[in-house]
C-alpha cells in the first residue's frame, strides 16, 4: 500500500516537472539562402500551458515601437496577440478559432533538425505554398508562428522555396521570464480593431480636416481650427510637421464626396511657404490685388501665379477632380450601375520634404464650385519610416501656380497662354543646384467641343530659352471610373461625358506630377517658361491651362 502511495507520489512529481518544463528556442530567417542579418531573431518560449512568440531584442526591452508578443494558450489553442504601440500603452486580442481552422497535407517525408527527427506538413495560404517542420521528439507543442501549433513543435518553415525560418538553437530554461515585458494596463480590442490600430501606430498621421464643407455660400464661415475664404470654396489649417527623416516617404490622402454639386470640378490641395516678404495667404486675408501680378502682354493681370523676389505661390501637394455628384446622387438608377460612395485620392508627395519637415504651415484644400452644398472632404498626411530613399533633393523651391485657388474672391483663369510669351519666370539661385528637375503638374480645360479641355496640345517647357521638355498630357482611361460619376451625362452614341478622354485628368481621378530633369543648375539667374497653344475663345466660351512648378534639386 505504501508503494502504491509512493509510486503515485512520484509519478504526479514527474508530471509536474514535464509539464513545467520551458524549451527555448531560437530562429534565423533567410531568403533565397542568404541569412538575414539585420533582423533579430525570432524567439520561442514554451512550456506545457503556454507559448510565447517574440525576439531577442524585445525581451532584452531594446526593440523600437511598434512591436507584438503572441501568446498561444494550451491546451485552448487561443492565440493572445499583444502590441505594444508605445510606452504605456498595450493593447491585446484573443483569437480562439484560427488555429483550429489550419488544415495541412502530412507527408512522409522526414529529415532532422538540430538532431530532432522531424516530419513534413504542407499547406497553402493566399496562394503561397508553406512547408512546415515539426518534431513530436520534445513532447509539446508550438513554434515560431501560430502555423502548426498543432502538428508537434514547429522546428522550420518555408515559404515558396526561398523564404526560410529555421531553429537555430534548443535549450531547457526553468520559466518564460517575460512578465517584466506583459505588465500594465493592457486594452483589450477585438481582431479587426487591433490590427487596425497597430497599423496606424506604424506611421505618423496628421489629419487636417474631417468631413469639412467646401462648398459657395454667405454663410459659410470660419471655426476655431479650420479658416474658410472665398465664400467656402477654400478651407485653411495651419499644421505643424514633424521631423521627416531620410529615408521616410509623406503621403497625402484625400476624401470626397458630392454635398450637391453635381458636376465634375477641380480641386488642389496645397500648403503656402513662408519663406519670403509676401506669400499667398497675404492675398487670402486682404485680397488677391494685393499679390504680384503677371503680364503676358494680353491686357490682363495675373495675380499671385509666378514667384518673385519677395513672393512664393502656393505649392500644390496634390491636384485632384471631383466626380460627377458622386454620392449625393448615388439615386441616379442606370442597369448594372452600383454607384461608389466615395472618391478616394492618395499620393506620394516624398519629393517636397524639406519644405515640410519641422515647419508650420497652413495646409489648404480648395474645390472649385458655386453651389451652396458643395462637396464634403477628408484630408490627412501620413509619414512612414520606410527606409527608402526614392528623392534625394534636399531643396523645394517654388516658381509658378495658375491655378485660381481664389477664383471665387476675384483671381482670373490661367488664360496666359494665348500669347506666345505664355508663362515667363525669373528666378535667381543663391547655391549651384545638382540634379535639378521640375516638379510639373498640368490640366487643360475649355468644356465645350473644341475646348482645351477635350483637345490635345503640346506643353512646351523652355529653361534659359532653351526648351528642355515638350509632351502633350492626355488621358485616355477616364470610362474607367464610370462608377464614381452618377449624375454624368449620358450622349446618344452610348458615352457618358465622364468617359470623354481629356487633357491630363479624368471626373474622379487625381493628376500626377512630372518630373523634369534640368540637369546641373548653377548659380544665378536663370528663367523657366512654359508654352502652350491655347485654343481661342468662342463667344463666352474659353480655354485655360492650370500648371504649377517647383523646382527640385540638391544644394
Amino acid at each position: 500500500m505504501h508503494k502504491k502511495i509512493l509510486f503515485n507520489f512520484f509519478t504526479l512529481l514527474l508530471c509536474v516537472v514535464t509539464y513545467a518544463q520551458t524549451y527555448e528556442i531560437q530562429y534565423i530567417s533567410s531568403y533565397n539562402g542568404k541569412v538575414l542579418t539585420e533582423q533579430s531573431p525570432t524567439l520561442v518560449l514554451a512550456d506545457g500551458k503556454d507559448n510565447f512568440i517574440l525576439n531577442n531584442t524585445i525581451r532584452e526591452q531594446k526593440s523600437d515601437y511598434p512591436f507584438e508578443i503572441t501568446k498561444i494558450e494550451k491546451p485552448s489553442n487561443t492565440v493572445v496577440s499583444y502590441a505594444f504601440l508605445k510606452p504605456e500603452e498595450i493593447i491585446s486580442s484573443s483569437d480562439t478559432e484560427s488555429i483550429g481552422k489550419q488544415t495541412f497535407e502530412l507527408t512522409n517525408e522526414t529529415k532532422k533538425i538540430l538532431g530532432y527527427s522531424c516530419k513534413k506538413a504542407v499547406t497553402k495560404i493566399n496562394s503561397n505554398t508553406i512547408e512546415i517542420w515539426y518534431t513530436n521528439d520534445l513532447k509539446i507543442k508550438g513554434g515560431p508562428s501560430v502555423l502548426g501549433q498543432n502538428l508537434g513543435f514547429v522546428l522550420e518553415i518555408e515559404r515558396n522555396k526561398n523564404s526560410l525560418i529555421t531553429a537555430s538553437s534548443i535549450k531547457k530554461e526553468k520559466k518564460t521570464d517575460i512578465d517584466h515585458i506583459i505588465k500594465g494596463s493592457i486594452q483589450s480590442t477585438d481582431l479587426l480593431g487591433y490590427k487596425d490600430l497597430l497599423w496606424k501606430s506604424r506611421f505618423t498621421t496628421l489629419k487636417v480636416f474631417e468631413n469639412e464643407t467646401v462648398n459657395f455660400s454667405d454663410e459659410s464661415k470660419s471655426s476655431e481650427n479650420v479658416r474658410k475664404f472665398a465664400n467656402g470654396t477654400i478651407i485653411l489649417k495651419k499644421i505643424k510637421f514633424p521631423i521627416i527623416k531620410e529615408g521616410d516617404n509623406i503621403f497625402v490622402e484625400v476624401k470626397q464626396q458630392s454635398n450637391g454639386d453635381a458636376y465634375d470640378r477641380t480641386g488642389t490641395i496645397f500648403f503656402i511657404p513662408q519663406d519670403k516678404a509676401s506669400s499667398f495667404f497675404d492675398g487670402l486675408e486682404k485680397g488677391v490685388k494685393t499679390l504680384p501680378a503677371y503680364d503676358n502682354g494680353n491686357g490682363k493681370q495675373y495675380y499671385g501665379v509666378a514667384a518673385t523676389q519677395n513672393y512664393s505661390p502656393a505649392i500644390e501637394m496634390m491636384r485632384f477632380f471631383t466626380a460627377f455628384g458622386i454620392q449625393k446622387f448615388n439615386h441616379i438608377q442606370l442597369k448594372g450601375k452600383d454607384w461608389q460612395t466615395i472618391n478616394p485620392y492618395r499620393q506620394d508627395i516624398t519629393e517636397l520634404k524639406p519644405s515640410l519637415s519641422e515647419k508650420e504651415l497652413w495646409v489648404g484644400a480648395f474645390i472649385g464650385n458655386y453651389d451652396q452644398g458643395g462637396h464634403k472632404i477628408s484630408l490627412e498626411i501620413t509619414v512612414h519610416k520606410s527606409g527608402q530613399t526614392v528623392y534625394k533633393n534636399n531643396t523645394v523651391i517654388p516658381l509658378f501656380n495658375t491655378l485660381n485657388i481664389m477664383e471665387m474672391a476675384g483671381q482670373d483663369y490661367s488664360t496666359m497662354f494665348n500669347q506666345d510669351k505664355g508663362l515667363f519666370v525669373e528666378f535667381t539661385l543663391e547655391k549651384d543646384l545638382k540634379n535639378a528637375q521640375l516638379r510639373y503638374i498640368t490640366t487643360g480645360h475649355g468644356g465645350w467641343e473644341n475646348g482645351d479641355e477635350f483637345v490635345p496640345k503640346a506643353n512646351s517647357v523652355f529653361l534659359d530659352g532653351k526648351m528642355t521638355f515638350s509632351f502633350v498630357p492626355w488621358r485616355s482611361d477616364c470610362g474607367s471610373y464610370r462608377l464614381y460619376n452618377p449624375a454624368s451625362g449620358n450622349f446618344p452614341d452610348g458615352l457618358s461625358s465622364s468617359d470623354l478622354s481629356r487633357s491630363n485628368w479624368c471626373p474622379g481621378t487625381v493628376t500626377n506630377p512630372n518630373f523634369i530633369p534640368l540637369g546641373d543648375l548653377k548659380a544665378g539667374q536663370h528663367t523657366i517658361q512654359v508654352k502652350i497653344p491655347q485654343g481661342a475663345s468662342e463667344g463666352t466660351s474659353f480655354s485655360s491651362w492650370n500648371v504649377s512648378g517647383v523646382l527640385l534639386g540638391s544644394q
